[in-house]
């Protein structure tokens, strides 16, 4: 199987397992109509604020009411939403928003008139800011794994800021010639009232469905909430929290300054096209290139995760962007501005799904209303500022024209606000990424660079372990696999076969129960993370080839059956620096015929034991080959050797293949 075709097997496999969940299943279908409403919406209300004035100037004043109306609570009242998510019941304040902004998109056609739009949209928008905090952060709640956000957040993203924007364009367009198309020839207002009288539907549609279909989404119990402090004290340690946790700090950071170089691109879009000699076209290519750009990073995120944590990645985004921006800002012609914009978009969308990963897997579920609610705030705000401040800076610089291999380009006050922009961003994309980074011992650059290899582990060696629930079965297939890889010209070496390393993990706590579990856990990271710093890590920078016997997967799972895998992979990505094998052969054998594995207290029982490696596997499906372990040792060494050929065969100089 090629590289591409595992990614794609594997992007699959996650998507089809975060869909099987039913409460989030349903709660992604509220998001797609809830993603639709909003666009319609905001096509519906910008059409009928110049539809009920007339003349240039009132109109242009009426669209801009709309859009400062939109964006007006989050400067003030964004961070009352996080509170209402936090303290009371998520599905109640849902619900309460959906029903009150079907009834206030209703009433806009029944008033008409200017000042009720505007004071719709203000109540319409302050509902958003409370309903989005409680779905955002009740998502993991309904996960089974932690690992699984990062695809929850790729579904919403896709549906939000794709799907739903194109149905929504064509259902407006769709109405607005509904008339004509069935003989009926109504006014432009009366088209645009059916528009809104369809997002009132819609709004309705989603409160039955999270008030009746989706229990899960309540949260914590109502007697935690009821123990939970008055509102004023949750928005004081909301901000307390925001500005005194180092992960979430640096993410506000990089937030800052992304959106600040968005909302410079946003604004200075239309001069930049026209500086390029473009004109509507240009402009609309432009934009199309952006967004391409987000799709695609948000598309490859899950794998430059498995390359460098979310932490770290998050701020490399930040900077790639800037960076990006600033070959944007020199670009002399259509197609290069293209292809810059195309990277621009690239890394912000790797750094949106990157940042709202963060937000849903390291932030707990007492506080994480709030966080989300204050990111929502500050992105709003910041693209306001960006977008007032913008055009008057590009105003104050004259327009000229240059020559550049022997191609004419136009320099104006756009170039230097979109270079000015990508200084600022990638500035504050190493400003946060120090914040977030758990590593000091290593530069930005240096994580770019181990990312860009082929392997995982960012070394020019090849490092497979080989994972099991019988050490008698890892330990013989171990051996022939070196024994082959020797054959085949390798410099082969066979790592943490060591007698006494069961025994450490055995005789180091004797306490029984999950505790007792929970410790040895603990003891048995430690000592494989020994063994990597000692015998693979040296390896693996030489170049060699190595195999080892149980990386890290086997010897945690072996250590109970009262362990949640998620918490040991997490525990074994800590203990190692997140190094990860190129490839994790595990031996899917019926557990009955295993020998079993003796730990202090009793028997871990090997269907357990199979049970989390095959768990384990399921979350990384990318990483893991399963090999059907029953048959003979040289049956299976076949096996085994047929999945690991074409790696080898590209790892291995071309003479010794």
């Amino acid at each position: 199987m090629t590289a591409d075709a595992e990614a794609s097997a594997s992007a699959t496999h996650r998507i089809r397992s975060v869909l099987a969940i039913r409460p989030f299943r349903r709660l992604w279908a509220v998001t797609a109509v809830a993603s639709f409403g909003d666009w319609l919406s905001l096509l519906a209300l910008t059409a009928l604020a110049t539809q009920l004035t007339s003349g240039y100037q009132a109109q242009s004043f009426a669209l801009g009411g709309v859009v400062a109306t939109k964006l007006l609570p989050a400067l003030f009242m964004a961070p009352l939403g996080g509170v209402l998510a936090d303290k009371f019941d998520r599905r109640t304040v849902m619900v309460t928003c959906d029903v009150l902004k079907a009834l206030l998109f209703l009433s806009i056609p029944l008033v008409g008139s200017l000042w009720w739009l505007f004071a719709a949209t203000f109540l319409i928008e302050l509902c958003a800011l409370c309903w989005i905090p409680a779905k955002d952060s009740s998502v993991p709640n309904l996960l089974k794994r932690s690992d699984q956000i990062e695809t929850a957040n790729q579904l919403s993203l896709v549906m939000t800021y794709g799907v739903a924007v194109i149905s929504a364009a064509a259902a407006f367009a769709l109405i607005s010639k509904s008339g004509n198309i069935a003989g009926w020839h109504p006014s432009p207002t009366t088209t645009v009232y059916l528009a809104l009288v369809v997002n009132g539907l819609a709004a309705l549609l989603t409160a039955f469905t999270v008030a009746f279909r989706i229990p899960e989404i309540s949260g914590r119990s109502a007697e935690r909430r009821e123990a939970a402090p008055g509102l004023l004290a949750m928005l004081r340690d909301g901000a307390q929290f925001v500005s005194t946790t180092p992960l979430v700090r640096g993410l506000v950071v990089g937030i800052i300054g992304a959106f600040a170089a968005g909302g410079a691109v946003i604004a200075s879009a239309r001069l930049y096209a026209a500086s390029l000699g473009g004109g509507d076209a240009a402009y609309s290519v432009l934009f199309i290139a952006l967004f391409s750009g987000l799709a695609l990073g948000m598309a490859t995120v899950p794998r430059m995760a498995r390359r460098m944590p979310h932490n770290r990645l998050f701020g490399v985004a930040i900077v790639g962007a800037g960076t990006s921006l600033l070959a944007v800002a020199v670009a002399w012609h259509l197609y290069l501005a293209l292809a810059t914009v195309v990277l621009v978009g690239f890394f912000a969308g790797t750094a949106l799904l990157t940042g709202l990963t963060i937000i849903g897997a390291q932030v707990e579920d007492a506080v994480r209303g709030r966080v989300v609610a204050f990111v929502q705030s500050i992105v709003r705000v910041d693209l306001l500022a960006s977008m007032s401040v913008v055009p008057l800076l590009v105003g104050l610089v004259q327009s000229r024209t240059l020559t550049l291999f022997g191609q004419p380009a136009q320099v104006d006050g756009t170039r230097f606000v979109l270079f000015g922009a990508g200084v600022v961003a990638a500035a504050v994309g190493v400003l946060a990424y120090r914040q977030m980074d758990d590593r000091r011992d290593r530069t930005i650059l240096a994580d770019v660079k181990r990312a860009l290899r082929r392997s995982r582990h960012g070394e020019p060696g090849l490092l497979v372990a080989v994972e099991g629930a019988s050490r008698t079965d890892t330990d013989v297939q171990s051996d022939l696999l070196v024994a082959w890889l020797r054959e085949q010209g390798a410099d082969v070496v066979l790592a943490g076969r060591s007698a006494t390393d069961a025994a450490r993990v055995s005789a180091a706590v004797g306490a029984s129960g999950v505790e007792g579990q929970r410790a040895r856990a603990l003891v048995a990271a430690a000592v494989r993370a020994d063994v990597l710093a000692a015998e693979v890590l040296p390896a693996l920078r030489a170049g060699r080839v190595v195999v080892i016997e149980g990386c890290l997967d086997s010897p945690l799972a072996r250590v109970g059956d009262e362990l949640d895998a998620a918490d040991l992979q997490r525990l074994g990505a800590w203990a190692t620096g997140a190094l990860r094998p190129d490839i994790t052969v595990l031996l899917d054998r019926d557990p009955s015929a295993h020998d079993a594995a003796p730990v202090t207290g009793g028997i871990v029982d090997t269907w357990q034991v199979q049970r989390t490696l095959t768990e384990m596997a399921a979350a990384d499906p990318g990483r893991y080959v399963r090999v059907d372990g029953d048959g003979t040792p040289d049956v299976v060494s076949a096996r085994v050797r047929e999945v690991l050929a074409p790696l080898v065969a590209r790892a291995l100089p071309p003479s010794t293949g």
